[in-house]
């Protein structure tokens, strides 16, 4: 199976991406201090809210330790300083903060081309990881709204980067998303934003933009709840989404793109 993947189009540029890795990683860090650590996190089975935001901070700091070395293969998470969470709710706040400014900080300082390692398809420019780390605080802010029983809110343009990227990231290990012939539309009501999917023989297409024929399915819905549905945090059947065409079609790609 081939993978033909339009480069990604985004509403966010650098600028915004940096600000908002720094942003999403605040509102995380504002919902802890105010609420219980040891909430569990079903979308994350067997964790807890102090969990969840000792691996989020924990990566931005290990991140940021790996661009600062430079580093083009994998290093030891426990090598790397202060990548454990503080046992004290308040420092923990301040610990995951000052987390995703080290990783701006961090490639700033090395530049943002120079190659480092990542776990999807080798090294890339550093400033990929600016990205990356963005959206696992944003899928797992998700996490720990569902786990409060808090609606999940995200700037639309946010939510549409995010299923770019989870779509760009995850084209690769995703062999057969959908049967010869199929096509997935995802259609953003609360913004321009749209994504197409095609399988012709051996070869899946995405882009990032609106099909350019009926797809055989098609769902719609706000940028967030379609960045929810592919991160697996609400089912195909939830009210926020609307699914027109076989839903066979997206059940499969669900069943086939899950990491």
């Amino acid at each position: 199976m081939r993978w033909a993947t339009v480069e990604i189009v985004t509403a966010l540029d650098a600028e915004a991406v940096r600000e908002a890795l720094l942003t999403e990683t605040d509102l995380l860090a504002d919902l802890y201090r105010d609420c219980d650590p040891t909430t569990p996190i079903p979308t994350c089975p067997g964790w807890t809210l102090a969990q969840l935001v000792g691996h989020v901070g924990g990566a931005h700091r290990w991140t940021a330790t790996m661009v600062t070395h430079r580093s083009t293969e994998n290093i030891d998470y426990a090598t790397v300083p202060d990548v454990r969470r503080p046992r004290d709710q308040q420092a923990a706040v301040e610990w995951l903060r000052d987390s995703a400014r080290q990783v701006i900080t961090a490639v700033d300082a090395t530049g943002a081309e120079v190659p480092v390692w990542t776990p999807f398809a080798g090294v890339r420019p550093a400033r990929w990881w600016i990205r990356r780390r963005l959206h696992e605080a944003t899928g797992h802010r998700a996490d720990a709204l569902l786990a409060l029983g808090r609606d999940v809110v995200m700037a639309p343009a946010i939510a549409a980067d995010g299923l770019s990227e989870l779509l760009a990231i995850g084209a690769p290990w995703f062999a057969t998303p959908l049967d010869d012939g199929n096509s997935l539309t995802l259609t953003a009501t609360d913004s321009a934003a749209a994504w197409s999917i095609v399988r012709s023989g051996d070869t899946v297409t995405w882009t990032a933009e609106p099909a350019t024929a009926t797809a055989t399915a098609t769902v719609s819905g706000a940028a967030v709840a379609l960045y929810l549905l592919a991160l697996r945090r609400i089912s195909a059947g939830d009210a926020r989404l609307t699914v027109s065409g076989d839903p066979k079609v997206l059940d499969t790609w669900l069943d086939r793109t899950a990491f």
